[in-house]
């Protein structure tokens, strides 16, 4: 086990430069990884929301009536700019309608488990973060469906209660097991849960693997264009999220907190809807495989960009007004 937990703390820490590696290796020697079927994409999606529910406790969801402005200002950040924002870009640079449907897919699902240890080592609220995700994730099945139905039923046609049902099954019940689990064996399941990081990354480089290698051709023919979009998504959520936050006058952690959630999303939950709900749209599975290796990517720089701010304020003290950071 001690092994295991060494080599789950190496794979967490190096998490986006191992997904860049292998889905470079999906682009250009697909060959080498096309037996990782695209079919297995949901199942792999159930391992990592299993584990999600087995690392959350009762505090993750006081949080909510605690500070419910916070988490409300965040959700609805999410669910308004991440969508909308993926709608303008897919328009905007003339996308085909198979990566409009992946982009606009990409924002409207909840934010991705991976926004909260970029929120830590942003030196960010991690409790805020956790929060959110939890919350987001849990109002998915009816939020997601529902806003992609609201921009694409001009497109494309849209099987809104099968999303549902696909993200009840693939999100809310390995979510609800994982808590069960955790509330019974909860000393055995803090032990498993130092390994679990090692597990999500598995699950989330066999997506990505999957995506790519299937349909690698598709995707150098499409050029820079999605990267350039699904590049210009990413980096509007971190922008316009601590923009919101900032407006609102929420202190700088927290202003921290909400640019991450937004910004990263749960992009493989993106690429397996995209294959149960557009089963004849192949390319809508490339924008959430570029962004499950992108916003690792950029996570790990913008955390590492926030870290090294902090917020000056003045106090009093002994008659005198000092500045500190």
């Amino acid at each position: 086990m001690e092994t295991l937990e060494k080599v789950s703390k190496f794979v967490g820490k190096y998490m986006a430069i191992i997904v860049l590696i292998v889905a470079a290796v999906a682009l250009f020697v697909p060959t080498s990884l096309n037996w990782i079927q695209t079919s297995w994409i949901n199942y792999l999606l159930m391992i990592v929301m299993f584990g999600m529910g087995l690392t959350i406790k009762p505090g993750d969801f006081a949080i909510v009536f605690k500070r419910p402005k916070e988490v409300i200002i965040g959700c609805i950040a999410q669910f308004t700019v991440m969508p909308l924002l993926a709608f303008a870009l897919g328009k905007g640079f003339g996308l085909e309608d198979a990566l409009l449907v992946g982009l606009v897919l990409v924002g409207t699902c909840p934010g991705g488990t991976s926004s909260n240890v970029m929120s830590y080592l942003a030196k960010a609220d991690v409790a805020l973060s956790v929060g959110m995700t939890t919350v987001s994730t849990l109002i998915a099945p009816i939020l997601t469906p529902a806003i992609t139905y609201l921009l694409l039923k001009a497109t494309v046609e849209i099987d809104a209660f099968g999303m549902f049902l696909s993200i009840i099954k693939v999100v809310i019940i390995p979510i609800g097991l994982g808590l069960i689990i955790n509330k019974l064996f909860s000393e055995a399941t803090e032990k498993i849960s130092k390994i679990l990081p090692l597990v999500s990354v598995i699950a989330i480089v066999l997506i990505v693997a999957s995506v790519v290698s299937a349909i690698s051709d598709k995707i150098l023919t499409t050029g820079a264009i999605v990267f350039v979009v699904v590049i210009l998504h990413n980096c509007g959520g971190y922008a316009c999220g601590y923009g919101i936050a900032k407006v609102l006058g929420l202190p700088l952690v927290k202003r921290k907190t909400i640019a991450i959630e937004v910004g990263m999303q749960n992009s493989g939950l993106a690429s397996g809807l995209a294959t149960t709900a557009f089963p004849n749209l192949a390319m809508a599975t490339v924008p959430g495989a570029i962004f499950s290796v992108w916003h690792n990517i950029s996570g790990a720089i913008i955390a590492n960009i926030f870290s090294n701010m902090t917020e000056k304020y003045k106090v009093e003290k002994c008659g005198k007004e000092i500045q500190q950071n």
